[in-house]
């Protein structure tokens, strides 16, 4: 056992002096896993919802966070904000009809610094 427990740590010494890939650190934490998942169904529900944005704002708007069955949508202006929010609810029954669960769409204004 006293070597297998000195195996263990030295797997653990090592592994600290090492980098990893992404895909390693999300597959060894559960909690970085979820994250990732997260990023990418959040990912999907923008370019599920993509062609329903006019083609002028689509650059203003990223994924962003999911809470639940709430999902926020980045955008980098107010004005960009304001057409957005008369979209939601159509995005909102679109995305109910392809199968995710969402009570609401939030939009949040980023603006990029150096503006």
């Amino acid at each position: 056992m006293h070597l297998y427990s000195f195996s263990t740590h030295n797997r653990m010494t090592t592994r600290r002096h090492q980098s990893v890939t992404l895909l390693q650190a999300t597959q060894e934490s559960p909690m970085l896993a979820r994250l990732s998942e997260l990023s990418k169904d959040s990912i999907a529900r923008l370019k599920a919802v993509e062609a329903m944005i006019p083609a002028v704002l689509r650059s203003a708007v990223t994924a962003g966070p999911i809470d639940g069955s709430n999902w926020c949508l980045i955008v980098n202006s107010n004005a960009a904000a304001a057409k957005i929010r008369q979209l939601l609810p159509a995005m909102e029954a679109h995305l109910r009809t392809k199968g995710w669960q969402i009570s609401a769409i939030r939009l949040k204004v980023q603006i990029p610094s150096g503006r």
